[in-house]
């Protein structure tokens, strides 16, 4: 079993459209990998075409529990009197990218547009996102190989 560390490069998003009756939406990014969730910061002011540049960090294993290898991003205007609106969401499948990584010990996805869905399945803009694993190798072998080395000499 390869584990790792997923990072996430939130780049920004385009067309996502205006849900404020009044001034432009806040746009913020919910990333959701099994059971994890990070936040990104609200892109005040931005309206429908919100820039992050922000790197999130995810544990993953390959293979791990299940067989759900993937990215969920759920896009939010942040409201102050009322419940955040949901403006869509983006699905990243990674099983791929984590083969690779626990062959070569990395891998990496460029940054590359997808589709933002409504509730209503209807297409809302894009987000751009890239996705790098690198596998990390467990202290505890490395301390043991170190000590059975060292112990040989």
């Amino acid at each position: 079993m390869a584990v790792g560390i997923m990072e996430v490069l939130l780049v920004n998003a385009k067309d996502l459209g205006d849900s404020d009756f009044f001034g432009d939406m806040d746009p913020y990014v919910l990333i959701q990998y099994k059971g994890q969730e990070l936040k990104s910061s609200v892109a005040r002011g931005r309206g429908g075409n919100p820039v992050w540049n922000e790197k999130f960090s995810f544990r993953a294993e390959y293979p791990g529990s299940g067989d759900n290898y993937k990215i969920i991003l759920k896009i939010l205007d942040k409201d102050t009197f009322s419940s955040d609106d949901f403006i869509g969401q983006a699905t990243i499948y990674v099983e791929d990218l984590l083969v690779l990584g626990a062959e070569n010990g990395t891998a990496e996805m460029h940054p590359v547009k997808y589709r933002v869905i409504r509730q209503d399945n209807t297409y809302r803009g894009e987000i751009q996102v890239g996705v790098t694993f690198t596998r990390k190798v467990a202290n505890y072998w490395l301390n043991t190989f170190s000590l059975i080395n060292l112990s040989t000499l």
